[in-house]
């Protein structure tokens, strides 16, 4: 069937036709004892584009003779969810095993719809699995999060691609009608970038740019691909390398690192609101308090990126890049809300609340001193009363350090010490 791409012809059906991932699928591998046990947990398969993710959960479903439910996050909805949950409830029988709900890029599902989950989890209606690129940590709810096995994938090695190649040479018919001669691999590998399904389009593009025999060297390779870029890359499955070199790039102050690689994932058809997201984590992270005005502009990008799209959408891309790229750098305010949440979470006291801060609405509260020496602040000259805002036990503690090392914060480092004297020096 000519019209069926070479990375679905190519799909494993079974564990042993698997290439890579050794630490989960090899011998004693978690997945080969999914099939020897039957018991598999609610799971979720961290890793790059293209390196199995989907088609390790379709063998688990097949190999263990389940029933299979897909979702798309991009196209479905809290309906859909619903409405396939209980799709899974009308084909249960008595205490057979739960059929499986594989939900492809779960991270791009809001939190609503992944609430809408949870009870189907809990109650053991389905069996989860989840597939994403990014940080699950970051992307799926805690509670979801917690009755899932998180299982990494990572991109496939040379000699993983090569059995690749093989298999695809001598396995497939159409390849096989063709006279293909492999001489130079580095090429072909280096852009693939560890993307099972990138090497594959690859080299469907390179067996179509020309008819005869093909002779597979690095030259040819970088020649053909220059030409048919955006064919090769247009899903946007750009490496997890160019994301980071991206992030990294602004971070350290560098525009022109900073626009290329930008200009790296536009060409290869990155998702545009994806790089947009990625410049407002930039501005709150690593900008912060140096300069608020960059989370406003970062804002405004992520808005504007959403309204108008490409083409015009990268000229706003490239505007906010230089400016935060060139804009003083700051972590203080995320150094202080991390060290905050790791104060809270190792401090077992529950530490009350001073009286003095709480509310009063009842008579009772009052006589019980609530409220009670409370100073407000606009009563004082400065609109600045000396009080005591800590729990008992933390009074003076530092969790927010002002990087003096910028004006801005210099100014605030200033104020606080002018206001609060010796207290937080």
């Amino acid at each position: 069937m000519p019209n069926i791409p070479l990375a679905e012809r190519l799909r494993p059906r079974t564990l042993d036709e698997y290439i890579g991932q050794e630490h989960l699928v090899g011998r004693n591998g978690v997945f080969r004892k999914f099939f020897e046990t039957g018991n598999v947990p609610s799971f979720i398969l961290w890793g790059p584009p293209g390196v199995g993710k989907t088609t390790l959960a379709k063998i688990v479903a097949t190999q263990l003779e389940r029933p299979f439910f897909t979702l798309s996050a991009v196209t479905s909805g809290v309906k859909e969810v619903r409405d396939v949950i209980e799709s899974a409830k009308r084909q249960r029988f008595f205490d057979a095993k739960p059929p499986f709900l594989f939900i492809d890029e779960i991270h791009r599902f809001n939190k609503s719809q992944q609430d809408s989950l949870l009870g189907a989890v809990e109650q053991g209606v389905v069996t989860l699995i989840g597939a994403t690129t990014e940080n699950p940590s970051f992307e799926v709810i805690s509670p979801l999060l917690s009755r899932c096995q998180v299982y990494t994938l990572h991109p496939m090695e040379d000699a993983d691609l090569q059995r690749l190649l093989d298999r695809a040479l001598t396995t497939d018919a159409e390849l096989r009608a063709r006279d293909i001669e492999v001489r130079e691999t580095a090429a072909l590998f280096k852009f693939s970038g560890g993307d099972a399904r990138k090497l594959l389009n690859i080299l469907e593009i390179l067996v179509g740019a020309s008819e005869g025999k093909i002779t597979l060297t690095d030259r040819y390779v970088t020649e053909c691909l220059q030409q048919n870029i955006a064919l090769y890359d247009k899903n946007g499955e750009q490496h997890y390398d160019v994301i980071s070199a991206f992030i990294k790039s602004v971070r350290g102050s560098d525009p022109n690192a900073a626009i290329y690689y930008l200009a790296r994932m536009l060409a290869g058809g990155e998702e545009p609101r994806f790089i947009a997201r990625r410049l407002v984590i930039l501005a709150s992270e690593d900008i912060g308090l140096a300069n608020p005005n960059a989370l406003l502009l970062a804002n405004a990008c992520f808005d504007t990126v959403h309204k108008i799209g490409m083409p015009e959408a990268r000229i706003t891309l490239a505007e906010t890049t230089i400016y935060l790229a060139t804009s003083p750098k700051s972590n203080s305010a995320y150094m202080a809300i991390n060290r905050a949440l790791a104060q809270v979470g190792h401090d077992t006291n529950n530490r009350p609340v001073p009286l003095h801060l709480r509310n009063a609405p009842t008579r009772l509260m009052e006589r019980e001193g609530y409220g009670k020496g409370y100073k407000y602040a606009h009563d004082y000259e400065g609109n600045f009363a000396e009080l005591e805002f800590m729990p008992q036990g933390l009074e003076g503690t530092r969790f927010y350090e002002p990087n003096t090392g910028n004006a801005q914060e210099a100014k605030i480092a200033e104020r606080i010490h002018a206001l609060w004297k010796e207290k937080y020096r």
